[in-house]
């Protein structure tokens, strides 16, 4: 209905192998080293049979995932997780995709997952289809800018983001003002990334995230991912500000808050918020890198960047 745009981090990740196996008469899917149930598999199934059909195979598949992610928590767990997978699986089957393609493959999977193919600040372009719906790099994050993420609540959410996308597109009488709104905010807020310009970034970021908690409101029958310890954040990012230290915050559908900041005032952010929500609870992240392929060398594990590891393999062959 709507693009938006993201910025890639380091801190909260997903590894993901994949092993399409003969021997093996179904799909098994183990999540942090869990077993997963049918319900579990069928949410990877997309991935999986896109990417058999693409090859041309009907291997099973043995697919082990460790999230480095609250999953369910808000904190985008299945962006990090479906672009893992994608990448993953496409390797597996031999397939050789550029980053759009694995952008539209991703996509299948979970749609926020497209940008995470990026590093940076990516852009999802509104579409109907996985042809007309894609992620897409906006510039590098090299600049002076950073989040510290306040972890209220890594429990999983009563209303899902499925669920709760669906009541307010269905049911919120705001939705419509949000979606015409964020057309132009996307607009401002490029030129703001191109002119560096902080202070617009940020104002945009945290009014467009108050913005879309309020269609929650509005839906029927209403909800909020908001509890006690998420306005305490927003109140202490206001707080922040009038002492003088540029930041603000935003939310994905989760009652977890990130602190967009300047990098060079992010541990100092993180020390005033550990105050109050101890420091294990007060993570720092900085702009992260696109897809990776894990490599060990010498019993070292190293990650290099998925187009770079395609040119390096197809030096080979």
């Amino acid at each position: 209905m709507n693009s938006s745009l993201s910025l890639t981090l380091d801190a909260f990740y997903t590894e993901t192998s994949v092993q399409f196996d003969d021997t093996l008469e179904e799909d098994i899917f183990y999540l942090n080293g869990e077993r997963q149930s049918a319900a579990s598999l069928e949410k990877i199934q997309p991935i999986l049979s896109l990417v058999r059909e693409k090859a041309g195979i009907s291997t099973p598949a043995l697919v082990k995932s460790t999230n480095h992610v609250p999953t369910a928590a808000g904190l985008a767990s299945s962006a990090s997780g479906m672009a893992a997978l994608a990448g993953a699986t496409s390797l597996a089957a031999g397939l050789k995709l550029s980053e759009t393609e694995l952008s539209r493959l991703a996509r299948r999977g979970s749609g926020s997952a497209c940008r995470s193919i990026y590093g940076g600040f990516v852009e999802w372009q509104k579409g109907n289809s996985d042809k007309t719906s894609y992620g897409y790099p906006v510039r590098d994050a090299d600049f002076d800018i950073g989040m510290v993420f306040l972890l209220v609540n890594q429990s999983k959410k009563e209303v899902s983001s499925r669920e709760g996308m669906k009541r307010t597109v269905e049911t919120s009488p705001y939705y419509a003002q949000w979606v015409e709104d964020t057309e132009k905010d996307l607009i401002d807020m490029k030129v703001a990334l191109f002119e560096e310009d902080f202070e617009t970034i940020g104002l945009l970021t945290e009014r467009s995230a108050m913005k879309m908690h309020a269609t929650t409101l509005g839906a029927n029958p209403p909800f909020t991912y908001w509890e006690p310890q998420t306005l305490e954040a927003m109140h202490l990012v206001q707080e922040l500000r009038k002492e003088g230290i540029p930041c603000y915050f935003t939310m994905d559908a989760g009652p977890n808050v990130k602190v967009l900041c300047r990098m060079s005032d992010a541990e100092l952010i993180q020390q005033k918020a550990a105050e109050r929500f101890g420091s294990e609870n007060c993570i720092i992240s900085r702009p992260g890198p696109g897809l990776s392929v894990i490599t060990n060398t010498d019993c070292e594990k190293q990650l290099v960047p998925y187009p770079d590891w395609l040119e390096s393999e197809a030096s080979h062959d």
